[in-house]
C-alpha cells in the first residue's frame, strides 16, 4: 500500500486516481500509524510553502515522514512536495523546510522583456541529466504539466535528474536512493504521467 500525505491543503484525489488507474492501492492518510505501515510514501502538495510547513507540523507528520525516507522507504514528492524536501523557501519569507536536501527554494525572477508569466503554468519539457529508475521508457524531452512560482536550486548538483528551461534552466526533478521528487504534476501529465506513477509503484513492489 502507497500512503499519499494528507495535510489538509489542495485536491490531492487527482494523484489518488492517478495510481488507481494504474492499478495500485493508494490511501489518502494523515494517519501515522497507516505511513509507517506503508511499503511507500507520496506528498503531493500545491498552495504557500509556509502554510504547508505548518500543517505538516500541526499534524505531526514532518518526523513520520522523515523516519520513513530515513529507513530507505521509497517515497515520492510532487510540486510542493519536492520543495519541502529542501532546507528554505524565500516564499513570503524565509521559512524552514524538511531540510532533506540543502538548498533553498526561490521564485523566477524575470525583466520585463521576456514577457514571460508567473506562475510558470502549462506543458513543458523535460531533458534527463540522469534517469531515475521511475522513469524507464520516459522518452527524453518529453512534455510534462507544470503550475509554479518558485523552483529549487539545489546544493549538491548530484541530486538533480533533470532540466527544464522557463527562461533560466531550472531543476524539475531530483532523485537520490529512495528519494524521488518532481516539481511538474505527473497526475496531470496524461499517460506519460501515469506512467511515472506505475514506474514509482513497479520500485515499490521491488523495494
Amino acid at each position: 500500500m502507497i500512503a499519499i500525505v494528507d495535510y489538509g491543503m489542495g485536491n490531492i484525489r487527482s494523484v489518488e486516481k492517478g495510481f488507481l488507474k494504474v492499478g495500485t492501492d493508494a490511501r489518502i492518510t494523515s494517519d501515522i500509524k497507516m505511513i509507517e505501515d506503508s511499503d511507500g510514501v507520496v506528498l503531493p502538495g500545491v498552495g504557500a510553502f509556509r502554510d504547508c510547513m505548518a500543517n505538516l507540523g500541526r499534524l505531526e507528520l514532518i518526523g513520520a515522514i522523515l523516519n520513513e525516507i530515513k529507513k530507505g522507504k521509497p517515497f515520492l514528492g510532487i510540486c510542493l512536495g519536492l520543495q519541502l524536501l529542501f532546507s528554505e523557501s524565500e516564499e513570503f519569507g524565509v521559512c524552514r523546510g524538511m531540510d532533506v536536501f540543502s538548498g533553498r527554494v526561490v521564485r523566477f525572477k524575470f525583466d520585463d522583456s521576456t514577457q514571460l508569466k508567473i506562475p510558470h503554468m502549462g506543458w513543458n519539457t523535460v531533458k534527463f541529466v540522469k534517469r531515475p529508475p521511475i522513469f524507464e521508457g520516459i522518452p527524453d524531452d518529453s512534455y510534462f504539466y507544470f503550475v509554479h512560482s518558485y523552483h529549487v536550486v539545489p546544493e549538491d548538483k548530484s541530486i538533480i535528474a533533470g532540466a527544464t528551461n522557463y527562461g533560466i534552466d531550472f531543476v524539475p526533478m531530483v532523485w537520490k536512493d529512495n528519494i524521488f521528487a518532481t516539481q511538474f504534476h505527473p497526475e496531470k501529465s496524461q499517460d506519460l504521467g501515469l506512467k511515472i506513477l506505475k514506474g514509482f509503484s513497479d520500485f515499490v513492489d521491488k523495494a
